[in-house]
């Protein structure tokens, strides 16, 4: 036992260890916010369409999970994936898609019960008479919504029903049963599912125009007609080279006016490729203006880009030439656009991150050497995708290299992250590796680029 003034002596002197070693230390920065945790600050939700196929890439599976707050099945909620011979109906796609936004907190769009296109067979050449068809499309939207009651918390009910002057859409549900068919699918998936906000979604509505006044006069009816209907969707697949819509946020406000949510809904912004600098700045704008308009817009619920990555994009394979359409690259990387859309909705503008290289030789012998790469996240946010840059100040070459993907061309080399070591979380690292070959002087690289921006060395 300590006499009473040493223990009071002791107690003082850890104390004050305690405080200085609590200033030694410095605050760990917080994360930056994600897309989703940025709209969500503001009331919205920003979220990113996904297919089945996908879900086996885990970088992209990680980023989906944590960049967006809410989901929408692509393809696996329609009606060819979900009844693909009447009434025998199928949900394993859907399910897999659905769990997966649960898992991550993510609200779930539902994408779509009743279109023209992707339909069975059975359905578009059926033959159906109009009591008959009225039934399957009924039964149809019961069932589905029905399954995901609880789950899906907005529905895109009927899918383009309009032609792009304002007038019915000829599909067979048209031809057949009129514009009845739509009050008709609203009002089943309503009773189906009386939580979910039920819309009509269709392209080229974005701005003023003949499509986008048949569908304000459709609401308006539907409304006037005491049809269920809560949010009208915009799709927004925009292309640089035919200009942007045409007075967009005054176009969603007269929506909202008429009292109906309104949502983008499958963003994208494509371009006539090869990309370049100047195109990629338009692009940036383009979604920053479309998010600007909708934050003005107090009704304006969310934004869904319809994939978030060029590697898993529609757009090349329906409008050759053209693509480059979404805010992350190929290999995952962050594009201009996407600084641009955080920027508009608040945050930091700039990319988050930051990223120090240390480069070591290992071993060296005659004329080979073995090197060594480790990155590290310096910045706040995670890296999601990488690519690392330098230049051999010699004749140096990567014969054989592990841990990355390599590539040469004459002093310059890139190394492109693997499937699993794609995230660095802020503070990680990963260390990469390779052989070489070399004559002369074996002198280090003193400069590189993660994702194009500058690393610290050392």
């Amino acid at each position: 036992m300590f006499p009473p003034h040493l223990s009071r002596l002791l107690l003082a002197l850890v104390s004050a260890f305690v405080v200085l070693a609590a200033l030694a230390v410095p605050p760990a920065q917080a994360a930056e916010p994600t897309l989703g945790e940025l709209a969500a600050a503001k009331g919205r939700y920003f979220g990113s369409a996904t297919d089945n196929p996908e879900l086996t890439d885990a970088p992209y599976v990680a980023i989906l999970g944590s960049e967006f707050n809410s989901i929408t099945p692509g393809n696996s909620l329609k009606w060819e994936a979900t009844e693909p011979q009447r009434g025998q109906f199928t949900f394993a796609k859907g399910d897999e898609v659905v769990a997966l936004g649960q898992r991550n907190g993510q609200m779930v769009r539902g994408h779509t019960l009743v279109w023209h296109s992707q339909l069975p067979d059975w359905v578009s050449n059926g033959g159906f008479p109009a009591a008959e068809l009225r039934s399957i499309l009924r039964n149809h939207v019961t069932t589905v919504a029905s399954h995901y009651k609880g789950k899906v918390a907005h529905w895109d009910v009927v899918n383009e029903p309009f032609n792009e002057d304002g007038t019915f859409r000829d599909s067979v549900f048209y031809r057949t049963l009129g514009e009845s068919y739509i009050a008709d699918a609203l009002r089943a998936a309503r009773a189906a599912d009386p939580g979910a906000k039920l819309y009509i979604n269709d392209y080229n509505t974005d701005g003023l125009g003949a499509k986008s006044d048949g569908m304000y006069n459709l609401v308006k009816s539907l409304k006037a007609q005491g049809v269920p209907i809560d949010g009208v969707g915009f799709q927004g697949h925009l292309a640089l080279q035919y200009g942007f819509p045409n007075r967009m946020q005054e176009n969603l406000q007269r929506f909202a006016d008429l009292g109906v949510d309104v949502a983008i809904t499958e963003l994208d912004i494509r371009m006539i490729l090869p990309a370049d600098a100047t195109k990629l700045a338009t692009q940036a704008t383009w979604y920053s203006d479309v998010t600007k308009a909708c934050l003005a817009v107090s009704r304006c619920v969310g934004i869904t880009v319809w994939d978030y990555t060029d590697k898993y994009s529609w757009i090349p394979g329906v409008f050759p030439g053209e693509g480059a359409a979404l805010p992350y690259d190929e290999n995952l990387r962050p594009k201009p656009a996407y600084a641009a859309l955080r920027t508009a909705l608040g945050g930091k503008p700039g990319d988050p991150t930051s990223c120090k290289v240390a480069y070591k030789v290992a071993s060296q012998w005659n004329t080979g050497f073995t090197g060594s790469v480790t990155i590290t996240n310096t910045g706040s946010g995670a890296i999601n995708g990488w690519n690392l840059k330098f230049s051999f100040p010699g004749d140096q070459k990567v014969t054989h290299g592990w841990n990355a993907g390599w590539a040469q061309s004459g002093a310059a080399v890139t190394a492109t992250n693997a499937s699993w070591n794609g995230t660095l979380a802020a503070g990680a690292s990963t260390t990469i590796g390779f052989n070489g070959s070399y004559t002369g002087t074996n002198t280090a690289p003193g400069a590189f680029t993660l994702n194009d921006q500058n690393c610290t060395a050392g």
